[in-house]
């Protein structure tokens, strides 16, 4: 089992890792980068060479090319000599001759602004886009992370001190990014930690300068405040999430009062849960309906096989998966709104339970025509097999044949399903929540293509593959426990 897991973990890298290759270059390759300005008002609102100067720093930050205007192409060719940096500055001088023929040597392009400034472009190949994404993926914070020239005597370690919420030992550091390094609470997964990030960019058009994973997992509405504790000693009610603090260069006033050091550019917490929070409470929810009707419902059908149970089973199947999604939704929606429902999510809000009732119901009822159709044909089947027939002869009645051997059998294509189900109910269900106005994760996925969001698009396609690899292995180690006759490794050097 062991060598079966480590191989199936090398596997599923190198799957997420193609297809995120494919995806990424798909998106920078095939789609014209002048899409992304589609939805920017403000690169609409400009003109001339700012302009040209936006486009160009926007091409930069996501990943299509390498932009430098003077200053930095100065700094990219003299690094530390601030002789040569400052004279390389000057139009026309050897030292700015030299660093351009430098450039070009490089790859690449030169061009100058009205007023006389050099700069220069270097289109990424695909094979430079892939290098710069994958290296720039996962980020490790470091007591070295943090260099500020404003702050050159800042000490660097880590040490262990209260969580400033439950009083739990926390790891805090002086020199990384994040100061909370480790810490604990009742929240899952319990143990918490800003030492490894996935890093996909910043959102762009929309929530422009703020990271992708970070849109995904704001809470929403209004800010959920507590009576806080800060490190000056300083008592007051404020919504900031004191773990999630990073450092900040130029602390202004009112950070000073709160922090007794720079970190002090900290997250905030919302009444509401986040986007993925609210489709998973949904569709988990949702899913446990499906099962707890579909399944009972399908094995009474299998075990009354042609009577009238069964057919009026059969029926409904065949309706719900003939009429289109659409329609049953907006169906089922009318008939919510005659009970009193809200036909609408926000007309009551996350704190109020009938809110959740119409979606839940729906998309249960979606779920349950393939979960029913699939365990009645796998038991019918299961009990037209040979062993079936030897049970009878051996004497065991209907019941004992149907529980302890047909049920067991018939189940296991469907426990494989299980985790799938679970875990991929963070997606969320784009045309419910669409007709719900439920502000979750199933809308995220169209916006982000209609606006070409790349950087938000190539972030939930790595969310939702890695989460469909993880279930199907997850799926086939639970067949293992439903079945200990199935075996996921050869035996005998086979």
């Amino acid at each position: 089992m062991g060598k079966y897991i480590l191989k199936r973990l090398l596997k599923s890298i190198v799957s997420l890792f193609v297809v995120m290759s494919i995806i990424i270059i798909m998106i920078f390759e095939l789609i014209p980068r002048t899409k992304i300005f589609e939805q920017d008002a403000s690169y609409r609102k400009l003109k001339g060479e700012n302009k040209t100067l936006y486009m160009y720093q926007k091409w930069d930050m996501l990943g299509y090319l390498d932009f430098q205007r003077k200053p930095e192409l100065c700094s990219t060719v003299y690094g530390d000599d601030s002789e040569k940096v400052e004279a390389c500055k000057i139009n026309g001088s050897p030292e700015q001759e030299a660093a351009i023929t430098t450039m070009q040597d490089d790859g690449y392009e030169v061009d100058n602004w009205k007023n006389g400034d050099p700069y220069v472009v270097h289109e990424y190949n695909w094979l430079e886009i892939l290098g710069h994404y994958f290296s720039n993926m996962i980020v490790i914070d470091s007591k070295n992370a943090v260099q500020d020239d404003n702050n050159p005597d800042l000490e660097r370690g880590y040490h262990w001190e209260k969580n400033p919420y439950n009083g739990t030992p926390a790891l805090v550091c002086s020199g990384c990014t994040y100061k909370y390094q480790l810490w604990f609470n009742g929240s899952f997964p319990f143990i918490h930690s800003n030492k490894i990030k996935f890093n996909f960019g910043t959102s762009y058009p929309t929530n422009q300068g703020i990271s992708t994973l970070e849109v995904i997992n704001s809470g929403q509405g209004s800010l959920k405040t507590s009576d806080q504790v800060f490190p000056t000693g300083l008592e007051q009610e404020s919504a900031i999430i004191q773990t999630s603090c990073q450092y900040k260069t130029k602390p202004d006033n009112l950070d000073k009062k709160k922090f007794a050091d720079n970190y002090s550019n900290c997250l905030s917490s919302y009444e509401n849960p986040s986007m993925v929070e609210t489709s998973y409470i949904i569709g988990l929810i949702s899913l446990i309906f499906a099962y707890a009707f579909g399944l009972p419902t399908a094995i009474s059908m299998a075990q009354h096989k042609g009577k009238i149970g069964d057919k009026i089973g059969i029926a409904y199947i065949n309706i719900l998966i003939a009429v289109p999604s659409l329609a049953f939704i907006f169906f089922m929606r009318s008939i919510g709104s005659a009970l009193g429902l809200p036909d609408k999510f926000p007309m009551l809000g996350f704190g109020d339970i009938r809110s959740y009732i119409m979606p839940v119901v729906i998309l249960g009822l979606l779920n349950t025509p393939s979960l029913m159709m699939w365990v009645r044909r796998y038991m019918i089947d299961q009990s037209n097999q040979d062993y079936v027939k030897f049970a009878k002869a051996k004497g065991l009645s209907k019941s004992e044949i149907f529980h302890r051997h047909i049920l067991r059998n018939a189940i296991i294509p469907i426990v494989n399903g299980i985790p799938s189900s679970v875990i991929l109910c963070i997606s969320g269900a784009f045309i419910t929540e669409t007709a719900f106005a439920v502000p979750g994760m199933g809308k995220m996925l169209p916006d982000a293509i209609n606006q070409t969001n790349n950087n938000m698009i190539i972030t939930l396609a790595f969310i939702f593959t890695g989460l469909s690899i993880l279930a199907v292995f997850l799926g086939d180690i639970l067949m293992t426990l439903v079945d200990p006759r199935i075996q996921l490794s050869a035996k005998g050097g086979e």
